[in-house]
């Protein structure tokens, strides 16, 4: 549905309020204030999925990412939930206020997954594009998401970027070949901080540019 991503085009100034949202609600959290008021325009009242990453500066060391691929939230909210989540992901100790000055904060902001459906399931890294779509992996209870980017900045093939993804759910690398395997991919729109509490920039995820 190639129109989708035209619809819910993000412009540069919205990019930009999404991370300012999203580095709000992350000193917020760190801070333990229970601030959710959001001020933006009536675009962030629909529902988008999206993510936030923090990561150390200045070497870009992941310090938390978590977020919504469905759009089950308003993208205010969902924004302001995955900030506040990043801050206590799972696979890193809780954000410390004494770190606040030193991460920069990412916004992905997602077009709804789309299940990738072929006849023969070795066609599947054919419609799967490295710096434009994101993945997801499902197996009954198991699923594991990466986002457009990730492939990029590990300069994954097509076939890696799926074995990957099939690990982050716990599965064994091969398993997008198992027809039983949902594949679903999605696209987003990046912006992030250049640097902490910095200009911020759309990340051309596609050439490679951004950490």
């Amino acid at each position: 549905m190639p129109s989708l991503v035209r619809v819910m085009r993000v412009n540069d100034f919205e990019g930009e309020l999404a991370v300012r949202i999203a580095r709000r609600a992350v000193e917020a959290e760190v801070d333990g204030k229970d601030d959710h008021r959001v001020d933006a325009p009536a675009s962030f009242r629909e529902k988008r999925g999206a993510f936030v990453t923090l990561s150390t500066y200045p070497d870009l060391s992941l310090r938390g990412c978590i977020g919504f691929p469905e759009p089950i939230y308003s993208l205010a909210s969902a924004i302001v939930q995955a900030a506040h989540h990043a801050c206590h992901d799972p696979r890193f100790d809780d954000l410390r206020p004494d770190e606040v000055d030193g991460i920069v904060v990412e916004v992905s902001i997602l077009t709804p997954p789309q299940e990738v459906r072929v006849r023969d399931r070795r066609e599947l890294p054919q419609e799967v594009v490295i710096g434009r779509d994101g993945l997801i992996v499902e197996y009954g209870p198991y699923r594991g998401l990466l986002l457009p980017q990730v492939p990029v900045e590990w300069s994954w093939t097509v076939e890696e970027f799926l074995a990957h993804t099939c690990n982050k759910a716990g599965l064994p690398p091969d398993m997008w070949l198992d027809e039983r395997t949902k594949v679903y991919k999605f696209e987003g729109e990046i912006f992030h901080e250049l640097t902490p509490r910095g200009q911020v920039q759309r990340k051309d995820i596609a050439h490679g540019s951004g950490h």
